[in-house]
């Protein structure tokens, strides 16, 4: 059995500054430690599976530096038609993932791993759960596409769009059971997870 004491650290196993911001609405003191770990997709591996098998990583390999810790690692894929849309990097590769994605419905896996370093052995440590986004964007001229590209430059963000921010513009629709889940770091589930770790918001 787990115990429902507090840990002594809870720690965000990612360098996203969009998880952290995310993270900092449940007001619980965390640290952030960058996980070291190869993202790359194995041959013949699902959206969903390649999600939760980096989420999990990322959480496992943080948790091995902060033994009894509960460590937080997600990972996020968007697929079109099946196939994994990574981050661009650049101008000319955002451009042509949202020339591909426009008029489109693009689906976002965000998978997320709560990692109980209290837990007395492997076995269970670890809750995972995967949220699925269906995003649509609207089908705009190469030339709007462009403008936003250059005023807001989300070259680190899978799908070239930030929803939080003037990306939202570029979206039509957005379906899914958790609003926070697109920006990368699922909320609803996350809150969830703690809870059955014994964590509590509200001081009851």
């Amino acid at each position: 059995m787990i115990p429902t004491s507090p840990p002594q650290r809870l720690i965000l196993a990612s360098s996203s500054p969009y998880r952290r911001a995310l993270l900092e609405r449940l007001r619980l003191p965390f640290e952030v430690i960058a996980p070291d770990i190869d993202e790359t997709a194995l041959a013949g591996e699902t959206p969903e599976t390649t999600a939760l098998r980096l989420a999990r990583a990322k959480a496992g390999a943080v948790a091995a530096l902060a033994p009894g810790s509960l460590v937080i690692g997600s990972d996020q894929v968007a697929t079109l038609d099946g196939e994994q849309i990574g981050k661009p990097g650049d101008h000319a590769n955002a451009l042509a993932q949202l020339r591909k994605m426009r008029g489109r419905r693009v689906v976002f896996h965000t998978a997320l791993c709560l990692w109980d370093g209290r837990a007395p052995s492997l076995t269970g440590a670890a809750q995972l759960e995967n949220v699925q986004t269906l995003v649509t964007f609207r089908d705009l001229p190469d030339a709007e596409l462009d403008a936003y590209l250059r005023i807001e430059q989300p070259y680190d963000c899978a799908g070239s769009a930030k929803n939080e921010g003037l990306g939202i513009a570029v979206l039509e629709r957005i379906d899914s059971d958790d609003p926070t889940a697109l920006t990368g770091l699922p909320l609803i589930a996350l809150t969830g997870m703690l809870r059955r770790a014994g964590i509590r918001f509200f001081g009851a």
